[in-house]
């Protein structure tokens, strides 16, 4: 009997061993996403807020870098995240939500309808920079298999020694200043900052559609995000955030509006600078593609005043736990837009 139960502890032990080095060498040789790729830092910020969310963002970069959380609770007291990442596809977005869900109800969640232009999985890199950082559950094994393109491999997420096991050789001092630590957030609730001016000077000329709908399978997802809101009593709200480039077509947007009314949904549009303040000459840092803090926080300050008067959004200023939480953040964020601008980004 002794030696039976030498022989299963030594099996357990021999078990230990082996996936705990295989768990670190896994956190050595992946992405660290700290001074390159920052984006793939955004998903796992989401775990160390302490406080919740009146309003979560979903959807691609037109969230992460054209909205500020610190400006929403500074001038309407509105609580909120962006769980936004690159290119981050429809399906993304609703695990992302329905992870959410496992911790938090928002009351609003405002989904960016530029990626339902795409109907299939486009890439792994993308597909790694918004999946990486999410907590092993349901929501993830889902995502990941929505997500993955030909050639990908389920178990490469699970230990992610399989598909970056090639780094070795190519490891850098982030890799070994992260290795166990995740070190200081890249964003600010979500948002990324940039200061730079580079002025919108011509708009595209778009390549002519040879079909106006948009695809069957985003659509299809787009139903099932708005079912899960629906199902947990959240009001999804639908924008398309400015920019020139990916092209919006006028067929794309009559499609969304139509979505819309006939599910009682809201959807914003907010291309037309005259109604939300935002200069593509002064307000973007790449030719229009994406806003500056400038133009960030003109769009967050019309938006918050359509949330705090058309959603009846609670103001929290004055409560203990959220001035605290959002001071410390305004303090960081002031200085790192003040960082960014003498370092002429």
């Amino acid at each position: 009997m002794r030696k039976k139960l030498l022989t299963i502890g030594g099996v357990l032990l021999c078990c230990i061993v082996f996936f705990g080095a295989l768990y670190a060498l896994s956190r050595l040789v992946a992405p660290k996403y700290r001074e390159a790729l920052i984006e793939g830092h955004l998903t796992g910020e989401y775990y160390d807020e302490e406080t919740d969310h009146d309003v979560l963002f979903v959807g691609d970069c037109e969230v992460f870098e054209h909205f500020s959380p610190v400006v929403l609770y500074n001038e309407y007291g509105i609580t909120s995240f962006i769980r936004g990442g690159a290119q981050q596809l429809v399906w993304h977005s609703y695990y992302m939500l329905l992870d959410a869900l496992e911790t938090e109800t928002p009351k609003v969640v405002v989904f960016n309808v530029l990626a339902l232009k795409y109907g299939a999985p486009q890439s792994e890199a993308y597909n790694r920079l918004n999946l990486d950082g999410m907590r092993w559950g349901g929501a993830k094994i889902g995502a990941i298999r929505a997500s993955m393109t030909d050639g990908e491999d389920f178990l490469s997420y699970v230990f992610p020694l399989l598909r970056y096991h090639d780094r070795f050789d190519k490891l850098t001092a982030e890799d070994w200043r992260y290795w166990f630590s995740d070190g200081e957030p890249v964003s600010f609730k979500g948002y990324i900052m940039h200061t730079g001016v580079k002025p919108a000077t011509k708009t595209p000329t778009p390549p002519a559609l040879s079909d106006p709908r948009l695809p069957e399978t985003s659509m299809a997802w787009l139903e099932k995000l708005a079912a899960l809101c629906e199902e947990h009593g959240i009001t999804l709200v639908l924008i398309k955030s400015p920019s020139i480039e990916p092209y919006w077509y006028p067929e794309w947007d009559a499609e969304i509006a139509s979505f819309a009314k006939s599910r009682g949904l809201r959807y914003y549009n907010m291309m037309d600078g005259s109604e939300t303040g935002v200069d593509l000459s002064t307000d973007t840092y790449d030719q229009g593609q994406h806003l500056n803090v400038i133009g960030a926080e003109k769009l967050t300050r019309w938006f918050g005043g359509i949330l705090k008067e058309e959603f009846g959004l609670r103001d929290h200023r004055g409560e203990a736990a959220y001035d605290a939480d959002y001071a410390a953040l305004s303090v960081r964020y002031e200085a790192e837009k003040q960082r960014l601008s003498e370092g002429m980004e």
